[in-house]
């Protein structure tokens, strides 16, 4: 992209940082060696999400410890919006090394909240590689130009370098909270809970590879104890919705892959764990979840199948652990480095790093951290992932422009001052958008909440009348309602429902149900749902002004005839008009290739027969239309009457939002965190050879303009479908015709922008947008065609002072408009922009911007326009053809997201779902061991009891299954409480023998060593503000350790012996210990049975026994039960 910096290089070198000279933050398992939470000044006002608890009564320090960021922040009004964490403020004081004197007792309160019962041995350094962090933790607790000055001088310089761009972000997913991984609080840590009647041996035997960290897992342990089933599953429904899943119905993706391995009866016990899973993720995307987690969602063993399947699936298709997670090495397996050279590795090579190349990369590193055993143990390294990117930067089209003049008040100190040239809103933070997890969970970035409290402005700069802006925007959806007459109809993907009162109850199914889903449809009623089967028709409701997309209500396709609409308007059509006369749209709708545009202009020339629509009516409905347009990045004319909304419903909920400090941190984090990814900018493409065929062993091989030849083993294509339009890349062989007829229907359109930066706002800075009525080309008209060219012209601005830090206007130009753009000077869009501004504010003494800058996404190489658009010749499943991949070579972008087009969380979606694929291609589908679900034994024959005995025990029998179920699992609850109050948890197994001695050493001198490269580096370059790198501290550290004498070194050396002799010695006495507690378990399982009878019939203990070996029972006390008297002569004892 030929980008203009539009800084030059003094005020360049102002901004450029290394991205290692970052606060160094330490994670120990027995101490975190940062500040915690400054909003934090009691235990009554921890966050529930992190999971922490006081170990100490003494909460004085944290009582008199002082906010860092709160108190030092502007107020909401100076344009901060809420944050996860609020810690952006504290932690650009940490960057620049401005901590307060407080900053130790702090820490010294931060180690106070650390749970203690984690190992000390295993120390995180997250300034190095990752390492094996186990599973101790739970989820629980643009082509631009710039214009240098006012004048009419327009500087055009070159892409902005991506190593003068590493800037320090606002904060960083290692601030606050996410440096804090939350320790477990489960309902029952670390204890095995026995088997619901189902004897170990009843379950599945399935690969060992695949089965491992789930064979010896517990159930149950995920359940929290203080929450009611009721409330757990309320919340894992919401946190269901809340990841794009309906929690009531299995994905289709999931319906196909277990219909033929569950029956109809184990859909709910299946929803129910993947609803569960989905809620630790939800209620703390900072930590990844564990495998031993996803089994503690299961309320017994017969269900750790299933719990491993949906962990599996959830994990595969990006629902969790995805963004920028540490995901734990769980491998035991490990190559030697001599054996590094002759191992195998295979080469996945991404190209593009916008949103979804990015976040397809980043998404296989996890992916490859988690399968790491199913490289390792064949003797491979895991694959490596590499990521080409044409320009001098990453983000694609997010890309936040640094301004010349970066003082600014308004935003967290360290963030740049930024104009968003491509992408700018975050259309929705609920119901699924995977950038909320990202945004406001992981990084904790800043963000300004938007407002729909716009003013609009006519062609002379007069306000609106409100009252006509209503009626004029009711005739306008109205017109647009009845286009949506003519959309096409696309059939539901199928799928299977649980028990919705099940579900909401929190309950597993009892009972047995023998057929597979699969089976029974082909012999019985099917059971099949559609994926809106239940839900009320939706038709268009008008658009979003702050995005120009239609959003759905509930209705109907038929429509009241159009002059009683008009009337519920508050129009008045004319005496003559009979009420039953409708609008007659067929003739504009059965073309060949029918446009929405020419069925609304149809529309509009019929109303006008009906109404009497004025010149302002008219400039009134085609600044909708132009929002329209802003929308679709294309002339309505050019849009597809039957699928032009296509993704219309799949709308994510609550406020939009921008970032504050760019939209660009969020692509630049995903890169960063948590450890760099490959990434080689400059890299070109000029050819891609692949295989179609995708045979065993193929490779492919990518030509980059620089003539470097990359060899891969598959390929992730991230370019724009303008590029792919343009054919910019050859491909060897040809992209099959089904590939490549999508690519020519769709349509990739252009948005355009004008950005103005001056020294201070002469608008009202309290609202985020203000609109501006155009007038037709030739000037007073009610001609709908004379208004086209010129409706999207500078049609909305953008007041952007509470997000770039500066006084900042951006200029919309959508439809027409935005292609005339890219052949205008930048002076004379300068200057038109600025004289329709000054229509609107004459009052203001200087409307001469400092700075500008336009836009020209048309001509940029490796873009070649804004997003996509279902054109008029294209067919329903283009984009999803657009997915699919060809051999080897896989497809991801926005252009291949047909639930989320034109978005970049449709874009870093595309990106999990090819990563999913390749994971899938590498390593084959998902794992169901057969039977997925364990039968339950049944014992053969039944006691004898006499007449009396069994009329007591009628209504036992009688018991409902719910209930039964029920009572069992609360005599479970507590058994188990009366264990662990005599035993106390079972014993884990124990960690690593020892520690490296030098990383005991990095820990403790690592303060002082940075100081004192600090100092050095500014000695040696003069600058006060300069710090030394990450890698400079470490070479200074492995020196120091060199040269340490054998004293200095002998309390960390005899520190790692005392720990792995300690640790040996746990080892070895490990399983005494572990069958010890179980035999005294038993014992204690027996005394409270024996204490409560009545409770398990002889047939249930009996089981409950069995399932845990127990053979022989003295079960004299249980004979005299609740179910006959003790007086009863009739009774054997």
């Amino acid at each position: 992209m030929s980008s203009m910096s539009g800084l030059s290089k003094e005020a360049e070198s102002q901004y450029e940082d290394n991205p290692d000279e970052r606060l160094h933050l330490k994670y120990s398992r027995r101490e975190i060696d940062i500040p915690t939470l400054p909003e934090i000044r009691s235990p009554s006002r921890l966050p529930e999400s992190l999971g922490l608890s006081f170990k100490s009564h003494d909460t004085s320090i944290l009582n008199q410890t002082q906010a860092l960021g709160s108190s030092q922040l502007p107020s909401e009004d100076s344009g901060y919006g809420p944050s996860t964490s609020g810690m952006n403020g504290w932690f650009a004081q940490a960057c620049a090394g401005d901590l307060p004197d407080d900053f130790e007792k702090i820490q010294n309160a931060s180690r106070q909240l650390t749970d203690l019962t984690i190992q000390p041995e295993d120390v995180w350094d997250y300034t190095s590689q990752s390492q094996n962090m186990g599973s101790h933790y739970s989820k629980e607790t643009e082509a631009s130009s710039h214009t240098s000055t006012p004048q009419t001088d327009v500087k055009v310089e070159g892409d902005e370098d991506i190593a003068s761009n590493d800037l320090r972000e606002p904060s960083s997913p290692y601030s606050s909270i996410s440096s804090q991984l939350s320790p477990a609080k489960t309902a029952t840590p670390g204890v095995q809970l026995p088997p619901k009647f189902v004897t170990p041996q009843s379950r599945p035997n399935v690969d060992k590879l695949a089965r491992a960290q789930f064979a010896d897992l517990r159930p149950r342990t995920s359940l929290p104890s203080n929450l009611s089933a009721e409330d757990l599953a309320r919340q894992s429904i919401l946190a269901a919705y809340s990841s794009r899943l309906n929690p009531f119905a299995l994905h289709p993706n999931e319906y196909h892959l277990l219909r033929n391995h569950i029956s109809l009866l184990h859909v709910s016990a299946y929803l129910n764990i993947r609803n569960r899973i989905l809620r630790l993720w939800v209620r703390n995307p900072l930590v990844s979840v564990t495998a031993e987690e996803a089994a503690g969602c299961a309320l017994s063993y017969r269900w750790l199948g299933l719990a491993e399947v949906a962990y599996e699936w959830l994990i595969r298709r990006g629902y969790i652990n995805f963004g920028c997670v540490e995901i734990p090495d769980s491998s035991s397996v490990r190559i030697k480095k001599r054996q590094l050279k002759r191992a195998e590795r295979k080469t996945i090579v991404v190209v593009g790093a916008g949103m979804s190349g990015l976040g397809c990369a980043r998404q296989l590193e996890g992916l490859f951290a988690h399968y790491r055993e199913r490289w390792t143990s064949a003797g491979e390294e895991v694959p490596r992932v590499v990521i080409l990117e044409g320009r001098a930067r990453l983000g694609g089209r997010v890309y936040s422009h640094p301004l010349r003049n970066q003082q600014s008040s308004r935003i967290p100190q360290h963030s740049r001052c930024t104009a968003e040239m491509g992408a700018h809103i975050i259309t929705g933070f609920d119901h699924g958008n995977p950038l909320s997890m990202i945004i406001r969970g992981q990084l904790a970035l800043h963000y300004h909440p938007l407002k729909d409290n716009s003013t609009l402005y006519d062609s002379d700069g007069q306000p609106v009348d409100k009252v006509r802006d209503a009626m004029v925007e009711k005739l306008f959806n109205d017109i647009l309602d009845r286009a949506s007459v003519y959309r096409h109809r696309i059939d539901a993907s199928q799928t299977i429902e649980g028990n919705r009162q099940l579900i909401e109850a929190g309950r597993d199914p009892s009972g047995e149900d023998q057929k597979p889903i699969g089976e029974a449809e082909q012999t019985g009623p099917s059971t099949l749902i559609s994926n809106d089967s239940n839900v009320v028709e939706q038709v268009p409701g008008g658009l979003d002004k702050l995005t120009g997309k239609a959003h759905m209500i509930e209705g109907t396709r038929a429509k009241e005839m159009p002059a009683v609409a008009a009337k519920d308007m508050g129009w008045h059509p004319a005496p003559s008009v009979l009420a039953e006369k409708d609008l007659n749209l067929d003739k504009a709708a059965h073309t060949k290739h029918p446009t929405l545009g020419a069925v609304m202009d149809e529309a509009v020339k019929q109303y006008q027969y009906l109404l009497d629509l004025s010149p302002q009516d008219m400039r009134l409905l085609n600044w909708h239309y132009a929002n329209l347009e802003y929308a679709n990045a294309a002339n309505i004319g050019k849009l597809s009457l039957g699928g032009w909304d296509q993704d219309i419903g799949n709308e994510f909920e609550g406020e939009h939002a921008q970032v504050i400090g760019g939209y660009q941190q969020v692509p630049r984090s995903i890169w960063q965190y948590p450890s760099k990814l490959d990434l080689r900018v400059r890299k070109a493409v000029k050819r891609i050879s692949y295989s179609a065929t995708d045979a065993t062993g193929a490779t492919a091989k990518i030509l980059c303009e620089d003539d470097d030849v990359i060899e891969a083993d598959r390929i992730v294509l991230t370019m724009p479908l303008g590029v792919l339009k343009a054919r910019s890349v050859a491909f060897e062989p040809q992209l099959p015709l089904w590939k490549l007829e999508p690519i020519h229907r769709l349509g990739f359109g252009i948005l355009n922008k004008v950005i103005l930066v001056y020294d201070k706002a002469f608008w009202d800075v309290d609202k985020d947008m203000f609109g501006l009525l155009r007038e037709a080309a030739n000037g007073v008209s009610l001609n709908q065609e004379d208004y086209v060219s010129n409706r999207g012209q500078s049609y909305l601005f953008w007041n952007c002072a509470k997000t770039s830090g500066r006084p900042v206007l951006i200029a919309l130009m959508a439809g027409d408009a935005a292609h005339h753009a890219e052949a205008m000077r930048d002076a004379d869009l300068v200057t038109e922009v600025t004289q329709q501004l000054a229509k609107i504010f004459p009052q203001a003494h200087t409307l001469e911007p400092t700075e500008a800058i336009v836009t020209r996404w048309g001509k940029d190489r490796f873009a070649r326009g804004s997003y996509s658009y279902v054109a008029s010749m294209a067919q329903p499943g283009d984009y999803d053809a657009m997915a699919q991949p060809v051999g080897n070579l896989h497809f991801a972008g926005e252009a291949t997201c047909g639930t989320h087009p034109a978005t970049v969380h449709g874009a870093y979606i595309s990106g999990l779902r090819a990563a999913s694929e390749i994971i899938d291609a590498l390593l084959g589908p998902i794992s169901i061991p057969n039977p997925l679900v364990p039968i339950v034994v049944k014992t053969e024959g039944s006691p004898k009891v006499n007449a009396l005995k069994r009329k007591a025990e009628g209504p036992a029998l009688a018991e409902p299954p719910d209930r039964r179920q029920a009572r069992l699992e609360a005599f479970e609850t507590e058994i188990l409480k009366a264990i662990f109050a005599k035993l106390g948890p079972r014993p884990a197994k124990p960690g690593k023998s020892g520690a490296n001695p030098f990383l005991l050493f990095s820990k403790d001198k690592w303060g002082t060593c940075k100081q004192k490269c600090d100092d050095a580096r500014r000695a040696a370059t003069g600058n006060p503000g300069t710090k030394a790198s990450r890698n400079e501290v470490r070479a200074a550290l492995g020196q120091m350790w060199r040269e340490a004498s054998y004293d200095v070194k002998a309390p960390y050396l005899e520190k790692t012996a005392n720990n792995r002799l300690v640790n040996t010695e746990s080892a070895a006495t490990f399983q005494s210990r572990l069958a010890k507690w179980d035999e005294e378990a038993i014992k204690v399982r027996k005394e409270y049975t024996e204490q409560h009878p009545g409770v398990l019939t002889e047939e249930e203990e009996e089981h409950m026994w069995r399932a845990l070996g127990v053979e022989e029972v003295d079960r004299r006390a249980k004979k005299i039960s609740g179910y006959a008297e003790e007086s009863d002569p009739d009774v054997d004892v």
